[in-house]
């Protein structure tokens, strides 16, 4: 096993906390059907509650939506940052994750605010706002590491709803096996996925994903009888010469927005239990990779999430 088994259920809960809340994100924008009497007749229409901030989609049918035009955008800001890192642009990028962090917490934010408070009269986006500074600040700023991973339980709801709208479920389908061969070749060919992250974390202080730090047993070991010694001035001489190691545990963005559009689109277009079905799936598959890859080795965990949403999606069919 890659990394301590508390260390794997953490990410495993915090992927499967994602998921869910992005079900509850995407349910709140989604359209329902209400009935209302004019006149003494009944009649069905549709309502629905836009995604605040400007964001909400344009009305237009799925299958007006390119695949290719979904493809190229992602490349163009994979490009973007590339150039970006490589012209040392940290201030922009910066910058730039402010403005998107930012954004898609007010976005869940608003959506979770009016799940639970459905006869207020608040403006929950103007809450929701004010409840986002400060989480985007201690995020990029402060580098706390509670802070860093609650608002990622967040940020990829916010962004599943704005995508899930405009995708069906073959094209999210194809968007999958294609984000899953990029990611074969960004961590095993080009080391691309690798250089960015250490980027990130090395020089930006933030990363686009789950981090949990974390000591080998036996450093945690030796750290505990270090602070056993009673003498104050023995205990801190003690403490300085020894070399701890911290490990980190990582779980890149895209391998939790991913499987989370997907399933938000099988939700819109299907109904919950295949929604929940395909979490399941993709979190065994998770969950596999952890559990079969080995210590200080990359693996691009896209191409086996994908299996398991594609086996979450077979067994809807035949259910």
């Amino acid at each position: 096993m890659k990394h301590e088994i508390k260390v794997t259920i953490l990410l495993l809960l915090m992927f499967i906390t994602t998921q869910l809340i992005g079900l509850v994100v995407i349910d709140a924008y989604a359209p329902k059907t209400a009935e209302i009497a004019v006149n003494g007749t009944v009649t069905n229409i549709t309502v629905a509650n836009e995604i605040p901030y400007g964001m909400q989609p344009p009305e237009m049918k799925k299958a007006e939506i390119s695949l290719a035009n979904i493809a190229v955008s992602l490349i163009i800001a994979v490009l973007i940052f590339i150039l970006l890192m490589k012209l040392k642009a940290r201030s922009l990028i910066k910058i730039w994750f402010v403005m998107v962090i930012f954004l898609t917490i007010s976005i869940a934010l608003t959506a979770l605010l009016m799940k639970l408070f459905p006869e207020s009269n608040l403006r929950f986006d103007t809450l929701a706002v004010l409840i986002s500074i400060p989480l985007t600040f201690y995020k990029i700023f402060k580098r706390n590491f509670i802070a860093h991973n609650f608002t990622e339980l967040l940020i990829y709801p916010g962004m599943a709803a704005v995508f899930v709208p405009i995708l069906s479920v073959w094209t999210t389908i194809v968007l999958l096996l294609i984000i899953s061969v990029y990611d074969m070749w960004a961590v095993w060919k080009s080391k691309l996925m690798i250089n960015m992250a250490k980027f990130q974390i090395q020089k930006l202080k933030v990363f686009t994903g789950f981090l949990v730090p974390y000591m080998q047993k036996k450093d945690a070991a030796r750290l505990r009888n270090a602070q056993k010694i009673k003498t104050v001035k023995a205990r801190t001489a003690k403490l300085k010469k020894m070399k701890i190691k911290i490990s980190l545990a990582l779980l890149g963005g895209g391998d939790v927005a991913f499987p989370l559009i997907f399933a938000g689109v099988v939700y819109r277009s299907v109904g919950l239990v295949p929604a929940l079905i395909i979490i399941a799936g993709s979190t065994i598959s998770l969950l596999l990779l952890f559990m079969f890859s080995r210590k200080g080795k990359f693996y691009p965990a896209m191409p086996f999430i994908t299996a398991g949403c594609l086996l979450g999606w077979l067994v809807t069919l035949l259910l």
